[in-house]
């Protein structure tokens, strides 16, 4: 007995050491980011930021992959099939914690296969219609929708998306029903809306803000628990109409179950400094982006408590896959 615990101890130590070195030499190539959603959306913009902080602060290659499709499947697939040596993550959304309810036959689980590593942020979104639409605020629109039942339109950029679960939640609670046009992407959802072809969608306040400038689309209400600062004199969809109505969406880093604790620390412990670093929580202000600071063991339990939070979301909503 005496034995076997002197070898089980021998092997930990081992195994221990290992760890150690990994993550002192950590990284030793190029690690790849993969960006289950298209280019040019919230995802893609903060993983080619955040690539190039963790490429300074580490001295190795961070190259972003674009895997957008099917709700962000294809790509969160990819990353689970993944060695788990840390050379391989997700930039993830709250489309990842959507899924695990919306999709019931996926080949991966997002708490089983994964290993939370650090949330990056969050931010509002906006609920903007097109310009030619007949209304200044949102309670003009919805009697519009209450009046002319699917004959209004919201675009998305997919399905599960924080985009797609907005608009599920705003029509539960305003009750009204409005068509579902689901994209391969925030930026062809993006576009429609501003040409007129869709009557509305819920964006990133950081991507849509200029727009709203513009006068290209009409905000008519942000969906944070208080008014956007960037966007100060549009009121949240709450106070506007919709009493009780909130939603962000927030961003992340994962990796495949098993990568070795100390590269996540590692990993944990650069992100975390590069969030709170003055100059980048300035900059994202502006944007409409606030930095979000966790331990892997608090981001996990975070990201558990989302995924209870759709689940009863699309439970009651009725929300489904297009």
């Amino acid at each position: 007995m005496l034995r076997m615990i002197n070898r089980f101890a021998m092997v930990l130590a081992i195994a221990l050491f290992s760890s150690a070195v990994t993550a002192e030499e950590y990284p030793n190539r190029t690690v790849r980011i993969v960006v289950p959603f298209a280019a040019g959306g919230p995802a893609d913009i903060y993983a080619r930021f955040l690539a190039q902080r963790l490429q300074e602060a580490l001295g190795q290659a961070f190259m972003v992959d674009n895997r957008p499709g099917a709700g962000s499947i294809i790509g969160t697939d990819v990353v689970a099939k993944s060695q788990p040596d840390g050379y391989t993550l997700l930039l993830m959304s709250n489309t990842q914690t959507v899924n695990e309810s919306l999709y019931q036959n996926k080949s991966y689980q997002l708490m089983r296969d994964f290993v939370p590593i650090a949330p990056i942020n969050y931010s509002d979104l906006v609920l903007v219609v097109k310009s030619s639409l007949p209304v200044t605020n949102l309670r003009d629109f919805i009697k519009l929708a209450k009046a002319k039942p699917d004959a209004l339109s919201y675009a998305s950029s997919g399905s599960g998306t924080p985009y797609h679960m907005a608009g599920e939640m705003f029509k539960s609670m305003a009750g009204v029903s409005i068509l579902h046009v689901p994209y391969k992407g925030s930026s062809g959802a993006r576009v429609d809306v501003l040409g007129g072809q869709v009557d509305m969608m819920f964006d990133a306040v950081t991507t849509m803000s200029d727009f709203i400038r513009s006068g290209k689309v009409r905000a008519l209400g942000t969906t944070g628990k208080a008014r956007s600062a960037i966007l100060p004199d549009v009121p949240t969809v709450a106070e506007a109409g919709v009493p009780g109505y909130e939603t962000v969406i927030w961003l992340g880093l994962l990796a495949p179950k098993n990568t070795p604790p100390a590269i996540v620390t590692k990993l944990n412990a650069q992100i975390t400094k590069i969030v709170s670093n003055p100059e980048v929580r300035a900059a994202w202000a502006k944007q409409g982006a606030v930095p979000m600071s966790m331990t892997p063991a608090e981001f996990t339990r975070f990201m558990n408590d989302d995924i209870a939070k759709w689940a009863h979301i699309v439970k009651i909503s009725g929300a489904r896959v297009d």
